[in-house]
């Protein structure tokens, strides 16, 4: 078999990932990053391609006759056109939750940062302000317990269920809006205008579709308490980048914090990169060494179960 990885560069950065595993499949030939353009001829004559973002257009499976599978190194599958790979028995696989632990981590990163303000303290400290204190004790700025805040979860996947039982673990109050109710959810369910009036902190763990793409806008932001926290680990699109920095700098809500942006990697010109009490990270939330290696793993498998005539994670 002969492998083509189209864009290695996005699961291990520093090489602290190898493709050992991979190896054991084929000829495997690894390019760090393709262009649109280049995506056909990086493929090649190859019979499986693997990859995180780039397109799998029809144009591109036409290019390529060898191609009888593509494994992503992601759980989102809408750079492939699926429904044409289907057409031309070319089996689409994906890796699905591989980042639960790291996601959840990472939100919880997010509030410590708003309600223990270590990073600000340790700023201050720095700044010579702790040797001025006329007391043992300094703290200008405020802190808050996270114990009976209320954490609103929209999404109730594996991420949602995870952030879910670390906020119970704080003694928070639960809250979660999602699609359907699931028959097993020990929270309070409710509808998302709902959610945005009483959380002191909303969190979004919820695919991007037609239904979720814009949702956090100008109408649920205004409903929002005024010291509540927004936090996007989701997808970019979810978010109206507009809405959300003029509400951060009217101070509709308080703080967000970002993973995601609409565009990726972040265009200068985004109007939430200056808005005030906005922290944002350039979508690493997946990305602790454990997780990747997971998500190796988890492709490494289906690869192995499809050879073996037992595709698992086909989502064509």
């Amino acid at each position: 078999m002969k492998i083509a990885v189209l864009d290695w560069y996005t699961v291990s950065v520093s090489g602290d990932i190898t493709t050992e595993e991979l190896e054991k499949f084929g000829e495997v030939k690894v390019i760090s990053l393709t262009k649109p353009e280049e995506t056909a001829a990086n493929i090649g004559d190859a019979d499986i391609v693997l990859c995180n973002k780039v397109l799998i257009t029809k144009e591109v499976m036409d290019s390529c006759p060898n191609l009888k599978y593509v494994g992503l190194f992601a759980t989102g599958y809408n750079n492939v056109d699926v429904e044409y790979a289907a057409k031309k028995g070319i089996t689409v696989c994906n890796a699905g939750q591989y980042s639960t632990n790291a996601v959840a981590q990472q939100v919880f990163a997010y509030i410590l940062d708003r309600y223990s303000r270590v990073r600000d303290y340790d700023n201050a400290v720095k700044a010579g302000e702790w040797e001025r204190s006329p007391a043992f004790s300094y703290f200008p700025i405020p802190t808050a317990e996270l114990a009976g805040r209320t954490l609103a979860i929209v999404g109730y996947g594996s991420i949602g269920r995870r952030v879910a039982e670390l906020g119970k673990a704080f003694g928070m109050n639960i809250i979660v809006s999602t699609r359907t109710k699931p028959a097993d959810c020990p929270y309070e369910v409710t509808d998302i205008m709902t959610a945005a009036e009483k959380a002191d902190i909303i969190t979004f763990h919820c695919p991007l579709t037609p239904q979720t793409k814009g949702m956090v806008n100008k109408e649920l932001l205004s409903v929002m308490k005024p010291d509540a926290v927004l936090i996007n680990t989701s997808r970019g699109p979810v978010v109206n980048e507009a809405d959300l920095a003029e509400a951060l700098n009217n101070g509709t809500i308080a703080a967000a914090y970002l993973d995601v942006l609409e565009k990726e990697p972040m265009s200068p010109d985004t109007p939430i990169k200056q808005a005030k009490n906005c922290t944002i990270t350039p979508h690493t939330a997946w990305a602790a060494f454990e997780t990747r290696k997971r998500l190796v793993d988890i492709v490494c498998s289906n690869i192995n179960a499809w050879m073996n005539g037992k595709p698992e994670n086909k989502v064509n």
